[in-house]
């Protein structure tokens, strides 16, 4: 299978997601952390939950530093294609090179100028986040600071909302803003309290950090890994999208794979 990654149905469908996906509340949800080229990691998610009851949401980041950027990457696009309201890929920064150039970027700097576009291209229409009616918001670095969830829908590329869900960091003390570090901006419990307040959402399923502490702000805020591009163990966590409420991580599924 080989995905032409400027495929119009691919682009309609991604146009018509938005930025902001609401999960239906039926079935369960799978959140997958960052995969990094760990094409095995994206098939055992893949064999083990794509089947009916279950909707799965990539948190980004799904090339560089694996050995098979390419090769996941195409796998998921081409699968969101054949399952639009079964498969949903949100943005992470690796997959916004063309805005925002990093290191290391073997994937990027591997393609051909005319592949870059065409993949920047498609990168570049991903959403930014998803939400559950129960609690949950996703996304990939740190929710953004707006005052309600639907705005998270109008949120432009490159913009200071943007940096905050494609680079964000927490850490595990109090503060709003702390600055940057390496070029990404760090946040700290106030800001997540506030900011999950205004987007009337208890618990936050993101990825980004490998060797922060998985789960932080009073089991509200947990960040997966999914790829043994930096850990020898890689997790997912699952939801049930019928439960009344979840109010803290203990109300997920939290699975080594």
């Amino acid at each position: 299978m080989k995905l032409m990654v400027n495929d119009k149905t691919l682009k309609r469908i991604l146009a018509r997601d938005g930025r902001l996906i609401r999960l239906p509340a039926k079935g369960k949800a799978v959140f997958v952390g960052d995969t990094h080229g760990d094409f095995e990691a994206t098939e055992t998610v893949f064999y083990r939950y794509f089947r009916s009851g279950y909707i799965i949401t990539f948190l980004g980041d799904y090339v560089d530093r694996g050995e098979y950027s390419r090769k996941n990457i195409e796998f998921l696009l081409e699968k969101k294609r054949e399952s639009p309201e079964q498969v949903f890929l949100l943005m992470g920064n690796h997959e916004s090179y063309s805005l925002l150039p990093f290191s290391p970027a073997d994937f990027w700097e591997g393609l051909s100028l005319e592949e870059e576009r065409s993949f920047s291209d498609i990168c570049q229409q991903l959403p930014f986040a998803a939400v559950t009616g129960n609690g949950l918001i996703a996304v990939h670095g740190v929710p953004p600071d707006v005052n309600t969830a639907d705005e998270i829908a109008d949120i432009q590329l490159v913009t200071e909302q943007w940096h905050q869900i494609a680079w964000g960091d927490f850490v595990e003390m109090p503060g709003d803003f702390l600055g940057t570090y390496r070029g990404r901006p760090v946040y700290g419990e106030d800001y997540f309290k506030l900011t999950m307040s205004r987007l009337q959402k208890t618990v936050l399923i993101r990825s980004h950090q490998p060797y922060i502490s998985p789960v932080i702000f009073n089991k509200r805020c947990l960040t997966l890994m999914t790829s043994h591009a930096y850990k020898p163990t890689r997790t997912i966590a699952i939801a049930d999208l019928e439960k009344i409420n979840i109010n803290t991580i203990e109300d997920l599924e939290i699975i080594e794979i």
